[in-house]
């Protein structure tokens, strides 16, 4: 499937879509490139609330693009390793046995998936700025991530207990 059709069917069928990711061996190139889609996509939903802030502090967007760039594209990517390396072990004492790379592109693909609403925030944060809605959405935002995650765990439990 394309990557907008498993993003689509992802809000309807998590545990399918993760199903096939998970079948077979897992890339690290497809991984990362996921994981790094993700953070590009990231910084370029952070682009409103940027120039919201450069408009009302009176600062070149520019350099805060700048600070973006090397948060979202840089250092994020190695954040997110880590938190993999965190979530392998959760997952390993409390749910079974998942490889490492089932794990990352599990938790890569639910940030990667979460996007749409990802770019809502950021169009939020631009235009509405700080509050309530702000809040809302991101917390719709992080409960579709945790919900992804859940979901991809699961089809990662039933892959090890076909497989068994």
């Amino acid at each position: 499937m394309s990557i907008v059709q498993d993003i689509i069917t992802t809000y309807r069928k998590p545990q399918q879509v993760f199903a096939g990711l998970l079948d077979g061996e897992v890339s690290e190139s497809r991984t990362l490139a996921i994981l790094m889609g993700g953070c590009v996509g990231t910084f370029v939903s952070s682009w409103p609330a940027l120039a919201r802030q450069a408009h009302l502090e009176a600062k070149d967007v520019t350099d805060l693009m700048g600070g973006a760039l090397l948060a979202w594209v840089f250092i994020m990517p190695l954040v997110f390793y880590v938190l993999a390396m965190m979530l392998w072990g959760i997952q390993r004492v409390l749910m079974g046995r998942a490889r490492m790379d089932q794990v990352r592109i599990v938790l890569f693909w639910s940030f990667f998936a979460s996007l749409p609403f990802m770019f809502l925030h950021g169009l939020v944060r631009g235009f509405i700025g700080a509050g309530a809605a702000q809040n809302i959405v991101g917390f719709i935002w992080f409960a579709i991530i945790v919900w992804f995650v859940t979901s991809g765990f699961k089809a990662i439990t039933k892959l090890g207990k076909s497989h068994d």
